[in-house]
């Protein structure tokens, strides 16, 4: 992918706007831990690995805005930066994740002055946007030997580029099949109600010349039963430790589908995404946003009024659902506690 969904330019962490594509492409600037906080709950940025590294840059600008302040204000300042972007949104693990790595770089150099470790955050939180991009070309050789030459592969949401620092998750397994000269066409369910696959990730494969084909969320049955899907590749925010996998809100209605039509299930996830003190997806805590998403769409809206109505964000997909999760280590068939506390090395 050519375009970059985050990047760092004069000091500042830019970020896609990805609330208003495809109809807009614009970059939106940020330059504080809160700024950032707010860019990942109003879904400027969305996608468990990209949420992750925002988050670090947001402690690295953090650290650099407050660099000329003494070292006792410095530090309550950084305390309080990572407590807001902690609280920016609570079922991608990996914004956990990446907050408490850079947490420990930061106790690691606590004695420096503050200058000094607003660098050494930063040269983390780069470290963590190129490592991102590794590990999604990792897990995307590793997805792309399940899936035949021709196969027909249904997503769900957007795992793609720009869920991450570049290639994607999901949509990662299907370049990476490509790039390997294989011939794959993508369906993308348009995912209600923030319409992720009808927005992004078929801007993503147009913009790549990736054959690609949109349905409705309540289509996808009637394509399996047609025999006109192959397997199915999807992300996930979160993966419990017996293999139980959190991901956009309509995973779980395509993998019951998918096992009754023997189609293939699966997770496209990066190590950082498998939470080990998550015993199963029951505890996994399940965002509700606005109802406003659901009303309509943007300024228009077509419920009725005074309807009451639910927004989880999120559903659990449980592991007996899953086929296998395609990791940078490698893949887990039929994931489960033994299995997955062995890829982890517990």
């Amino acid at each position: 992918m050519k375009i970059e969904t985050l990047r760092w330019i004069n000091n500042k962490l830019e970020m896609i706007d990805q609330r208003i594509l495809p109809a807009a492409f614009e970059y939106v600037s940020y330059d504080s831990a809160a700024a950032v906080a707010e860019g990942i709950r109003s879904m400027v940025v969305r996608g468990a690995p990209a949420i992750g590294v925002a988050a670090a840059y947001g402690v690295a600008l953090e650290a650099l805005r407050l660099q000329d302040k003494s070292a006792a204000d410095f530090k309550a300042g950084m305390e309080a930066g990572i407590s807001v972007l902690l609280q920016s949104r609570p079922t991608a693990v990996n914004l956990f994740w990446a907050l408490q790595r850079m947490r420990t770089v930061l106790e690691g150099v606590a004695t420096q002055t503050p200058q000094q470790i607003a660098q050494r955050l930063l040269a983390e939180a780069h470290e963590v946007l190129a490592e991102d991009i590794r590990i999604n070309k990792a897990m995307g050789a590793n997805g792309a030997a399940l899936l035949k030459d021709g196969a027909r592969v249904l997503t769900h949401c957007n795992a793609g580029a720009l869920a991450t620092a570049g290639w994607g998750t999901a949509l990662g397994v299907i370049r990476s099949a490509v790039e390997a000269g294989k011939k794959i066409s993508v369906i993308a369910d348009e995912t209600r109600p923030f319409l992720q696959g009808a927005r992004l990730t078929a801007w993503e494969m147009v913009q790549e010349n990736i054959p690609v084909t949109l349905i409705t969320d309540n289509m996808a049955g009637h394509m399996m039963a047609r025999g006109e899907v192959d397997a199915v590749v999807v992300g996930t925010d979160r993966v419990a430790a017996n293999g139980d996998v959190a991901n956009k809100i309509g995973t779980y209605m395509v993998a019951v589908l998918a096992q009754w039509h023997n189609i293939p299930f699966y997770v496209a996830c990066p190590i950082s995404t498998i939470d080990m003190n998550i015993a199963t997806g029951a505890d996994i805590p399940i965002e509700e946003r606005s109802v406003e998403e659901v009303k309509g769409f943007r300024d228009y809206h077509w419920a009725a009024e005074g309807v009451t109505i639910r927004n989880p964000a999120f559903d659990v997909t449980p592991a007996e659902l899953v086929t296998g999760l395609i990791t940078e280590r490698g893949v887990v068939l039929k994931p489960d506690v033994q299995s997955i506390r062995k890829l982890m090395g517990k």
